[in-house]
């Protein structure tokens, strides 16, 4: 099956193609013989009833600073494409948000991935509220007296943005932190939305799992493990991915998502499990599949592009 894609994602020269997921689904579709139309967020247009996009036809290439090039630049109608792609990160912005209108506008005639309403409609740190008996106690606040009386509870605690990313201005407040109300009054004047406060977890320092589902079942794990003198494990500040086994527990965790994750049209989502408990539930832009085959794991991209074909198929 051939077939015309439209990738919607960041600056393609920016990327690092070592750890991009974006770019082993790029090219795991141009090795399917599928053509590539590239554009990033900025250059979608509504005029009356069409949704188009100024880009151009993308080529890729597994090598270092010579990975990508563009040719026939022009605005396209997305609504001829059979796939588009949402694949830029956050931070999930009124800029975001506003895509995934305009992506819903040609949905699900022209699939998107991931379905731009439930996108919309289930950031990271939002939607896995649905499933509080999985997560560590948790607070979403904007008020110094609930989170200080938080910590008087549970001592130890993660301050964190609802709609970062990347570990990105995460933050850990132990009891006897004097900048609490610092802290506070910083997050009150960065952002205007509520902030997410959660109780620490000392399984951390073993590593945060990312486990990777596509259409809901489970297609591989990593874990990334934070450096000795730092809290976050992301693998954009410093952790290190390793191999890891799942769980019964991971198990149980990922049972309970499939039907709500296949409900939502949620086709490739990443989870975040430290310990015991679900953390994250990443809809946006999940990363992790290539260190997931560095480590002789499942070829991920290929599995998400099977999921694809077999939808556009029984379309």
């Amino acid at each position: 099956m051939s077939l015309k894609i439209a990738v919607q994602m960041d600056p393609i020269h920016a990327i690092d193609i070592r750890g991009d997921s974006t770019f082993a689904i790029l090219l795991e579709a141009q090795k399917r013989g599928h053509d590539i139309f590239y554009y990033t967020p900025n250059n979608l247009a509504l005029h009356g009833d069409k949704l188009l996009a100024r880009g151009a036809t993308l080529t890729v290439e597994d090598k270092a600073d010579d990975h990508y090039a563009l040719t026939k630049s022009r605005v396209e109608d997305l609504s001829k494409r059979d796939c588009v792609l949402l694949r830029q990160d956050p931070p999930f912005d009124m800029n975001y948000i506003t895509t995934t209108h305009l992506l819903e506008r040609i949905h699900p005639k022209t699939l998107v991935v991931n379905d731009p309403a439930h996108v919309r409609n289930a950031p990271e740190k939002l939607f896995v509220l649905d499933f509080l008996d999985l997560m560590p106690p948790t607070l979403v606040t904007r008020q110094l007296a609930d989170v200080l009386a938080f910590r008087d509870k549970y001592k130890d605690i993660i301050v964190k943005p609802l709609y970062g990313n990347g570990g990105a201005a995460v933050f850990r407040l132990k009891p006897d932190d004097g900048n609490v109300s610092s802290l506070v009054e910083l997050f009150q004047t960065v952002f205007r939305e509520p902030f997410m406060v959660q109780e620490y977890r000392s399984e951390v320092k073993a590593g945060d799992k990312r486990i990777i589902l596509i259409d809901g079942e489970i297609a591989g794990a990593i874990n990334r493990v934070p450096q000795k003198c730092e809290t976050r494990s992301n693998l954009h500040v410093g952790g290190k991915a390793a191999p890891v086994k799942l769980t019964k527990r991971d198990k149980e965790i990922c049972a309970r998502l499939r039907p709500e994750l296949k409900k939502r049209g949620l086709l490739f989502t990443g989870i975040d499990v430290i310990g015991p408990y679900l953390t994250e539930i990443n809809v946006t832009s999940p990363t992790g599949i290539r260190q997931v085959k560095a480590f002789g794991g499942n070829d991920i991209a290929a599995m998400i592009w099977d999921a694809i074909e077999r939808k556009i198929a029984a379309s």
